[in-house]
């Protein structure tokens, strides 16, 4: 679409002049490996270098279809297969015969204990799991062990050390499936900001068309290398990191988890030219005291979201490396990524914006109770609507009926502003209102006050339940300098001087760290649980009398 376009309300309507890939995963790693079998396609990114296992595209497809061939001599198409490992070959190599076999993947995090797998397992009716043996102090076998007599579906259980004996136990006559592009291929949980994870069920074409999008507008090359250590459990790494790079016939390493001096030695050695990183792991590479002494020219383009990135780190690590630049925003109920800045977006664009959708997603800015298309400048919940849609929620039917209604259109929960050029600003969470004495006030536009006060590295801000008030306005604050924080009163004058009256938190809170999910969000259901409970105190401080307690 013409990146001059100027719309007259917040509504962009699907750019149709590309098409889809109408295609199944395994279809897609079929045709990629006869049109370059020799190419390397996997890169196992261990510190050691010449330790380090690699597959070209045709080895990559035979042991794919090893695994597939194994899977059927035990299993269903159509049923459940999960994964509980931390980053690793095998994980990759798992996900394509799940897809060659027609059966469905459903990835755990390996940091899970007991009740959460067995909440995983159980509501995705999982037939078998595969599993690493631990995971850093998690004894994964022990784990499973616990939970497998009470999930009567769960047939079989693999742990990776004993890889090699399951690959070699099916009959290379076994024929494959015919797999439809709409089928389903992964159950992938949402990362449970709000406490409540629920299993979105992800299609063949949604993944393989998203992250072929994100590849194609972070400028990323026919046979490029990606260096990726975001979790494979999150669609951040099963998705937009691996099959964007399948989509782009390149080379996909893997590192086991994220270490900036690994990442700094690993995009060296394997001549790295894009990765996908949040903001905090971008600022751990920059200040490494390795970072200068790694030739890092191979790099392109940093892909990055999950939270606020800022103006300055963008520029920052564009002079740094030399590179581009490019923010995703999205949602696993979509299959991953809707809107995208450009790698020649200008740095406020880049900083200050999600981009433009995608192309073949139809998206709008809507009055949460009508779904009306609010005019241009306007807050309204983001709504999207195309091929990205997910199938549903796994077994929730009343649940996906609250997210996609009739008319086909997707509710985001988030709030954002369209302006005329289609660009889309976050502006928070639909569910993070707070309702403070019958006025509606969003957390995000107090968050992006306190993170400019020179004293804060983070903010977030949470609705207190208050007996007068309904909701009170409570920010728990990362301080620069934890050892000497800002004083509260100041923070409380900085928002009051910003902000409207009735907007600024009357409850303050210092914390070390956030509880995060996985892709670095902050989990506000666990901040309202801390101050619930009394984990977190607020400060004690003299409130100015117009400010008594709201």
């Amino acid at each position: 679409m013409d990146r001059s376009i100027s719309l007259t309300e917040s509504y962009w309507p699907a750019d149709t002049s590309e098409d889809l890939l109408n295609l199944s995963l395994g279809d897609l790693l079929r045709q990629v490996a006869r049109e370059v079998p020799d190419r390397m396609a996997l890169v196992e990114g261990i510190p050691d270098r010449a330790a380090r296992r690699r597959w070209t595209y045709a080895q990559m497809l035979a042991t794919a279809e090893q695994v597939a061939r194994a899977l059927l001599s035990r299993f269903e198409p159509g049923e459940c297969i999960a994964v509980f490992a931390a980053n690793c070959p095998e994980w990759v190599l798992l996900q394509h015969g799940v897809s060659l076999a027609g059966m469905v993947l459903v990835p755990v995090n390996p940091a899970y204990k007991a009740a959460e797998v067995e909440v995983v397992l159980r509501s995705s009716q999982t037939v078998a799991i595969f599993h690493a043996d631990v995971y850093r102090d998690n004894d994964l076998r022990k784990l499973i062990a616990e939970v497998r007599p009470r999930l009567p579906l769960l047939r079989e259980v693999v742990s990776l050390s004993d890889w090699d004996t399951f690959i070699k136990s099916g009959d290379a006559a076994t024929p494959l499936p015919s797999v439809a592009p709409e089928q389903m291929v992964l159950i992938q949980y949402t990362s449970g900001t709000t406490g409540i994870p629920k299993g979105a069920c992800l299609h063949h074409r949604g993944v393989i068309n998203t992250s072929r999008q994100v590849a194609r507008r972070a400028g990323f090359e026919d046979g490029d290398v990606w260096v990726n250590a975001m979790p494979m459990f999150h669609i951040g790494g099963s998705v937009v990191t691996e099959l964007g790079t399948i989509t782009s016939r390149g080379t996909y390493v893997i590192m086991p988890g994220f270490d900036p001096a690994q990442m700094l030695e690993i995009i060296e050695s394997e001549r790295g030219n894009a990765t996908l990183i949040v903001p905090t792991m971008i600022l751990n590479l920059l200040e490494h005291p390795a970072f200068p002494n790694h030739d890092l020219s191979s790099i392109k383009t940093i892909l990055s979201g999950a939270s606020a990135v800022p103006a300055a780190l963008v520029h920052r690590t564009k002079e740094a490396l030399g590179c581009q630049f490019t923010i995703l925003f999205g949602q696993t109920e979509l299959n991953g990524v809707v809107c995208q800045t450009r790698v020649d977006d200008s740095i406020e664009d880049q900083s200050q914006t999600l981009g433009q959708p995608l192309p073949q997603v139809e998206l709008k800015i809507a009055c949460p109770e009508t779904g009306a298309v609010r005019p241009i400048g306007v807050s309204g919940e983001i709504y999207a609507r195309g091929y990205q849609l997910m199938l549903g929620y796994f077994g929730m039917d009343e649940a996906t009926r609250d997210t996609i209604g009739d008319d086909g259109w997707l509710h985001t929960g988030d709030l954002g502003i369209m302006d005329e050029r289609g660009y889309v600003r976050i502006d928070g969470r639909l569910k993070d209102m707070i309702i403070r004495g019958g006025i509606n006030i969003y957390p995000r536009e107090i968050e992006d006050v306190l993170f400019d006060h020179p004293e804060v590295n983070q903010a977030a801000v949470i609705g207190v339940p208050d007996e007068k008030w309904g909701e009170v306005i409570a920010a728990i604050i990362l301080p620069n300098t934890p050892q000497k924080p800002p004083a509260t009163s100041d923070l409380f004058a900085y928002c009051r001087g910003k902000l409207a009256a009735h907007k600024a938190p009357t409850l303050w809170y210092f914390v070390d760290a956030y509880p995060l999910t996985p892709s670095g969000k902050i989990q506000k259901f666990k901040l309202l649980e801390w101050v619930g409970s009394g984990v977190i105190k607020p400060v004690v401080w003299e409130r100015p009398a117009s400010a008594s307690r709201g």
